[in-house]
């Protein structure tokens, strides 16, 4: 709605990476160390209001700055899906077959 102000707004005390919404856009998803935060926002009123963010949860080795970074987040803000690459991770060797029948 362009009758709507616009801008940017900090959230975020120490920093933070991620971001993503919650399916009905009052809560905000974000990560920043080791942690991810939420923070509840209010965007339906006459101007944008954010809460102080909460720590829900750590997983170390989570970054924008790599390909393991991203996560989703379910509709409802209830569970998290997050891609990270496992320490313990072997490659399994594969056979092929040719000429086979």
């Amino acid at each position: 709605d362009p009758s709507q102000p616009r801008g940017k707004w900090q959230i975020s005390t120490e920093g933070g990476e991620l971001p993503r919404w919650r399916g009905d856009g009052k809560e905000l998803f974000y990560h920043f160390a080791d942690s991810f935060f939420a923070v509840d926002v209010k965007t339906d009123g006459p101007a944008f209001e954010a809460g102080n963010p909460r720590r829900l949860f750590d997983i170390p080795g989570v970054s924008a700055s790599s390909t393991h970074g991203e996560f989703t987040v379910t509709k409802d803000g209830q569970r998290f899906l997050v891609a990270m690459q496992t320490q313990n991770a072997t490659a399994q060797p594969i056979q092929v077959v040719v000429n086979w029948r």
